[in-house]
């Protein structure tokens, strides 16, 4: 078998881009792949069209070494749009093994730990109590896991001032904890928009088990960052999702740093690199648990890593009642994993299981841009 096509489909899904990958064969097999670097689509596009020059009429079962090849096969090894590009042409290359050997991808991963995917939501209030509502419906629906946000007004207006935003969201997890009791678990995700000294002050305006762990507080680029804030409180950190290979992922698992590991298989390198990360993470006792912001693609391949590791706590999902996306189109998608409150069950099905309407992929590719926010000052801050 050997490929004889790579077809990038930046294209408009739901209610953002999607950057899709179809991996063609001489066999009539295909497979379909997600890049999940967002808002940089085109350059992901443009790295898939590179590899695609050399890729066609190689082997698509010899994906380990393939995927040494595109990493390797450059003097600047590495980066984001690099590995954004690799992971949907890995996880392509994962759909068609699968489908030649006739099994879902998790039996290539090594079987099946558990019979379905725990999920987490998220939701998002103006006030304490629009908070305890929207975690109250999501309880309800049937997820025990979530994320709880307390939306900043001023942001609206592009402005994020992080003390203002930490004593709001502060007050509002407080509150929210006292009427939910300690039985759900909740997260909080700051977007690694605060410095140590702010992340210290939001871990030390809550009493203890107010939160279940907290996300991406500050950057990744330095780890002696986050090893400060460790020694300065207790608070479970959910760290990765931004990493862009298991080099990242090295300081934060040996030196105890992080407490999930939020790995995104369409940008760490796909399947091959994410099992690697898996295993690491095994090792230290951290349960993984992945980034998944896109669409039926990442869930799936994601699904099928979490269905094949022991080390697996809940997955990221974008529908519940906090969060309504579209991502899950099924005119797009007539074929992908069943999606229900609180858990997904993958399809037993060869490959990822799941199909591409490619007469769909009709909407075109639309500029967009993640918010450029400011203090109050005027000087730029995170996203």
């Amino acid at each position: 078998m050997k490929i004889t096509d790579i077809k990038p489909f930046p294209v408009w899904v739901g209610t953002r881009n999607q950057m899709l990958v179809k991996v063609e064969t001489d066999e009539g097999i295909y497979g379909w792949g997600e890049s999940g670097l967002s808002s940089r689509e085109i350059a992901v596009k443009g790295m898939v069209e590179h590899y695609r020059e050399f890729l066609i009429g190689r082997d698509p079962m010899q994906r380990g070494s393939l995927w040494q090849e595109m990493y390797r096969s450059q003097y600047f090894e590495g980066g984001r749009t690099m590995t954004a590009a690799i992971s949907a042409i890995d996880i392509a290359l994962y759909d068609i093994v699968g489908k030649k050997l006739n099994v879902p991808v998790y039996e290539l991963l090594g079987g099946k730990h558990r019979n379905w995917v725990p999920t987490f939501a998220s939701g998002t209030g103006s006030t304490p109590e629009e908070m305890i509502d929207v975690a109250q419906r999501i309880i309800a629906q049937g997820f025990d896991c979530f994320r709880l946000h307390r939306s900043y007004k001023a942001e609206s207006k592009g402005v994020f001032e992080p003390r203002e935003a930490i004593a709001e969201t502060a007050e509002g997890l407080i509150k929210a904890r006292e009427v939910l009791g300690p039985r759900p678990v909740i997260g909080n995700d700051f977007h690694h928009r605060l410095s140590v000294a702010e992340a210290v002050s939001f871990c030390q305006m809550m009493p203890d088990h107010t939160l279940d762990f907290l996300e991406e507080p500050i950057r990744d680029e330095t780890p002696e960052a986050y090893e400060t804030l460790r020694r300065m409180t207790s608070m479970p950190f959910a760290l990765g999702e931004e990493f862009a290979s298991k080099w990242q992922f090295l300081p934060y698992i040996e030196r105890g740093l992080a407490n999930y590991i939020r790995v995104d298989i369409c940008n760490v390198g796909g399947i091959t690199e994410a099992m690697k990360v898996a295993g690491w993470a095994e090792a230290h006792y951290i349960d993984l648990m992945p980034h998944n912001p896109l669409g039926p693609i990442c869930v799936a391949a994601t699904s099928h890593m979490a269905m094949a590791s022991a080390n697996f706590s809940w997955l990221e999902i974008r529908e519940s009642a906090g969060e309504s996306t579209g991502f899950y189109s099924k005119e797009v998608f007539p074929v992908q994993p069943e999606v229900t409150p609180g858990r997904v069950t993958v399809l037993d099905r060869p490959g990822l299981g799941v199909e591409v309407d490619e007469d769909s992929l009709t909407e075109p590719f639309r500029y967009s841009e993640m918010p450029h926010l400011k203090r109050n000052d005027g000087s730029h801050t995170n996203w």
